[in-house]
């Protein structure tokens, strides 16, 4: 599901205009990112949280030449599922396999 989708479903649950509801999530994603680049975790309570991880420094291979080259550490976006994301999933695996719409 892309951003424009998740807007139209919004604004078709919730009878809001169409521009107002991306206006809102607009600014949902825009707040996610600006408190990750201050180092905060977001969380949405049952559904999961955002946080940075740091991946340490490695050695990778450049796949044209073979040469071995460093890596270096740094810091990414990450997304942990909460308890009643990672349980409506698990209890509902087969209506994903059959392609339903509505997870909840």
């Amino acid at each position: 599901m892309i951003k424009d989708e998740i807007v139209s479903v919004i604004s078709r649950e919730t009878c809001i205009n169409k521009n107002l509801v991306k206006t809102v999530v607009d600014s949902m994603l825009y707040n996610i990112t600006k408190a990750l680049s201050n180092g905060e975790e977001v969380k949405f309570a049952g559904f999961g949280t955002f946080e940075l991880k740091e991946r340490a420094p490695r050695i990778g291979r450049n796949p044209h030449t073979g040469e071995k080259i460093l890596i270096p550490a740094r810091v990414i976006p990450s997304f942990k599922a909460g308890s009643s994301l990672k349980n409506t999933i698990s209890n509902n695996k087969e209506d994903f396999k059959n392609g339903a719409e509505n997870y909840y």
